[in-house]
C-alpha cells in the first residue's frame, strides 16, 4: 500500500496532458469492520487496524498520518460505520476540491485531492495473492511482485505502466465492456480501502472463475509441455556456449520464464484479455515517462530480470519475446543498449528473443478481435473482477 500510494503521488508531478485523469488522495485507509471477531484480532495485531477507518499509508505532505482514525468527512459523521465514511471519502475525493476531515482524537485537517493519469494501481488482497486483473479504471497486480521488495524505480514503473495500460488500451477495453455506473459501487470503495470483506470475497470468486476459464484456453498440460520444450531447446542451444554453469542456469530459467509469461498473457480472459493486447504499448508509455521523473527508464528491464530469474511469471511484468524486442528497440534508440545488456546479465536482447522465437510460442501474435475464447454465460466474473465490482453492492448481503 505504501509504494502504490507514494509513487501514485509521484506520478502526479508529470502533469501529463496526454491522458485522461482521475483523483487520488495522499493516504490509504483500511477497516476491519465487516470481518469476524477472530479476523478483527488479526487485523489489530498485524496492522493496528480495528473497526474504525484507519490510515495505513501516507504520501509525502499528507495531512493525515499513519495510525490516525477518521471520524468525520466534510463535516458528516457515520458513527460506527466505516463503510459510510468510505462512501463520503470517495465522493469528496472525486469532487476534486479541498475538504475537511476530523480524526477520533479531535484533530481537524484539510485534504486536497490531486490528479494523476487514469488507471489505479493496486495489489491483490492477501486472501487471493495470485489475483491479476487489468482494466482501464483499475489494475490489480499479484503479490508475487513484492516478494523480495520493489526498488523505488520498479514501484514507479508499476504505477506508470498501469496508467499507460489504461490510456493505450482504454478504448479497446471500453468497446468490449462498457456502460456501467462507477459512482457509489463497491469498486469505488475498493480504490480507497484495503481489506474490504465484500471485495475480498469477490476476489476469491474471481480467481476461481479465472482459473476455470484459463483451463479451457491453456491447460496445465499445455503449460508443462511448453516449459519442458523450452528447457530442452535452451539446453541444446547452450551445450557448446561459452557460459559457466551458473550463467547457463540463469539463461535457461529466464528463457523458460519468458515462455511462461506468454502462456500467462494468452490465458487471460474478459477485459484483461483485451488489455493484454496493448501490454507493449504500456511498456513504451512507462519507458518514456520514467526519465521525466528523474527515474531510470530501464527499471522495467530490471524488474523483468528479477521476476524471470525467480520464475515469478503470473504477472504483466515479465516480458515475452515480442515485448522484449519492442522495448529493447526503444532503449537502443535512447543510447542505452549497453545498460540493457548489463541488466540482462550479459545476454543481448535480440539473441535471447531469437532463441525463444525458435521455440513453440504459447500465444502467437494474431490480429486483434473482440471475440471471447470462452463464453461468458451467467458467470458474474466473466469480464474480470474490476468489471464485476462496478456492478456489485457494497457488501455481500446486497446492502448499499
Amino acid at each position: 500500500s505504501v509504494q502504490e500510494l507514494v509513487f501514485g503521488a509521484a506520478s502526479a508531478a508529470l502533469r501529463d496532458r496526454e491522458c485522461d485523469k482521475q483523483w487520488e488522495l495522499p493516504f490509504a485507509v483500511a477497516s476491519a469492520q465487516e470481518w469476524s471477531e477472530d479476523d478483527r484480532v488479526a487485523w489489530v495485531r498485524g496492522l493496528g487496524v480495528d473497526e474504525r477507518l484507519t490510515v495505513v499509508a501516507e504520501a509525502a505532505g499528507s495531512p493525515l498520518k499513519t495510525g490516525e482514525r477518521i471520524a468525520a468527512v466534510a463535516g458528516q459523521r457515520k458513527d460506527a460505520d466505516a463503510t459510510g465514511l468510505l462512501e463520503l471519502l470517495a465522493a469528496a475525493r472525486d469532487a476534486g476540491k479541498p475538504f475537511a476531515v476530523e480524526t477520533h482524537a479531535g484533530r481537524k485537517v484539510q485534504v486536497q485531492p490531486f490528479q494523476v493519469c487514469r488507471g489505479y494501481a493496486r495489489f491483490a488482497p492477501p486472501s487471493t495473492p495470485q489475483l491479476q486483473d487489468y482494466h482501464w479504471l483499475l489494475s490489480l497486480h499479484p503479490l508475487q511482485l513484492t516478494e523480495g521488495g520493489l526498488t523505488e524505480d520498479e514501484a514507479l514503473w508499476l504505477v506508470l505502466w498501469t496508467q499507460g495500460l489504461s490510456e493505450e488500451g482504454g478504448a479497446r477495453m471500453k468497446t468490449y465492456h462498457y456502460g456501467v455506473k462507477i459512482v457509489g459501487t463497491l469498486y469505488n470503495l475498493a480504490t480507497l480501502a484495503s481489506g474490504l470483506k465484500g471485495a475480498a470475497l469477490a476476489a476469491d470468486a474471481a480467481v476461481k472463475a479465472a482459473q476455470s476459464a484459463a483451463a479451457s484456453a491453456a491447460t496445465e498440460f499445455l503449460k508443462q509441455q511448453l516449459i519442458e520444450q523450452a528447457k530442452a531447446f535452451a539446453a541444446e542451444r547452450m551445450r557448446d556456449a561459452a557460459f559457466d554453469a551458473a550463467e547457463k542456469l540463469v539463461r535457461t530459467t529466464v528463457m523458460t520464464s519468458m515462455q511462461q509469461a506468454a502462456v500467462n498473457r494468452g490465458s487471460l480472459g474478459g477485459v484483461s484479455r483485451v488489455g493484454a493486447t496493448v501490454f507493449d504499448r504500456a511498456d513504451a508509455w512507462a519507458f518514456e515517462r520514467m526519465g521525466k521523473l528523474q527515474a531510470s527508464p530501464l527499471a522495467g528491464f530490471a524488474l523483468h530480470q528479477k521476476l524471470a530469474e525467480g520464475s515469478r511469471t503470473g504477472n504483466a511484468f515479465v516480458f515475452d519475446a515480442e515485448r522484449l524486442s519492442a522495448i529493447s528497440k526503444l532503449a537502443q534508440g535512447a543510447g542505452m543498449e549497453a545498460q540493457v545488456t548489463a541488466l540482462l546479465r550479459g545476454i543481448r536482447a535480440e539473441h535471447l528473443s531469437a532463441s525463444i522465437g525458435a521455440m513453440p510460442l504459447a500465444s502467437a501474435p494474431s490480429d486483434f478481435g473482440y471475440e471471447e475464447p470462452a463464453a461468458a454465460g451467467d458467470n458474474p466474473f466473466a469480464h474480470g473482477l474490476v468489471a464485476a465490482l462496478l456492478e456489485m453492492p457494497v457488501d455481500t448481503k446486497g446492502k448499499k
